[in-house]
C-alpha cells in the first residue's frame, strides 16, 4: 500500500488543516517540507503537484490533490473508517456539516486570515501591522462570532454534537489570533470559548503544533 505523502509547510495555516486530519484518522504519511523561503513551492517537482505553487499537496498512491479543504475532506471520506469519524453517513447531518464548512471558508476564513497575517505573521517576519486593516476584520470577524455563539447555544459543535471538519478548518487561523489581543473576542462570547478550547486541547492538533514547533 502505497505511504500517503502530503507536501507543505509546518508554519502555513493552509497545510495545517489536512495535518490535524491526518493525525486523527490516525494514518501513517510522510510529510514532505516545502521551503517557501527559497521560493520552492513555485518551482520544480513542487510545481507538477500544484500548478499554482501554493501549498499543500497530497499524494496518495496515484491520486494527486491541492486545496486544503479537498485534501482534508477525500482524507476523511476515503479513510471514514480509521480514527475519529469527521464526517457523517446521515445525509441531513452531512448537510448541516456542509452549511458551517461553507461559512467556515466564505466569512470566517477571510477576516480571521487577515487578521493572523497582520497581528501574527507580520511581527514574526519584522513587518509593520497595518491598523486599518485589523480595525476593519475585527468588525467583521465580531460579526461572524455573534453567530457561532448562537450557533454553538444549540450543539456542542458547528456541525452537530460530533466534532468533525466544519470544526478542524477554523483551527490554524484561530490558533493564531489566541497568541494576539484578539483572544478577547473568543474568551468574552462564553460558549465560542468552550468550543475553542475544545478543540484547540485534541492531541491531533497538539501533534500539528509540535510539527510547527
Amino acid at each position: 500500500m502505497a505511504i500517503i505523502k502530503l507536501h507543505g509547510s509546518p508554519i502555513s495555516t493552509n497545510t495545517q488543516r489536512p495535518l490535524v486530519c491526518l493525525y486523527e484518522k490516525h494514518l501513517h504519511f510522510d510529510f514532505v517540507p516545502v521551503d517557501m523561503s527559497a521560493g520552492s513551492h513555485k518551482q520544480s517537482p513542487f510545481i507538477s503537484l500544484n500548478p499554482f505553487g501554493q501549498v499543500p499537496a497530497l499524494e496518495d498512491g496515484d491520486l494527486q490533490l491541492f486545496e486544503s479543504r479537498a485534501i482534508s475532506n477525500y482524507i476523511a471520506e476515503e479513510y471514514s473508517e480509521k480514527g475519529t469519524q469527521l464526517v457523517s453517513s446521515n445525509s441531513k447531518e452531512k448537510a448541516i456539516s456542509s452549511v458551517w464548512m461553507e461559512v467556515e471558508a466564505h466569512k470566517f476564513e477571510p477576516a480571521a486570515a487577515k487578521l493572523s497575517w497582520e497581528l501574527f505573521y507580520k511581527p514574526m517576519f519584522g513587518m509593520n501591522t497595518d491598523q486599518a486593516v485589523v480595525k476593519e476584520n475585527e468588525a467583521k470577524l465580531e460579526k461572524v462570532l455573534d453567530v457561532y455563539e448562537n450557533r454553538l447555544t444549540k450543539s456542542k459543535y458547528l456541525g452537530g454534537e460530533c466534532i468533525g471538519l466544519a470544526d478542524l478548518y477554523h483551527l490554524p487561523n484561530l490558533q493564531c489570533l489566541l497568541g494576539t489581543t484578539l483572544k478577547k473576542l473568543f474568551e468574552s462570547r462564553p460558549h465560542v470559548n468552550a468550543w475553542v478550547t475544545d478543540i484547540t486541547a485534541r492531541p491531533a492538533w497538539s501533534k500539528v503544533l509540535a510539527l510547527r514547533g
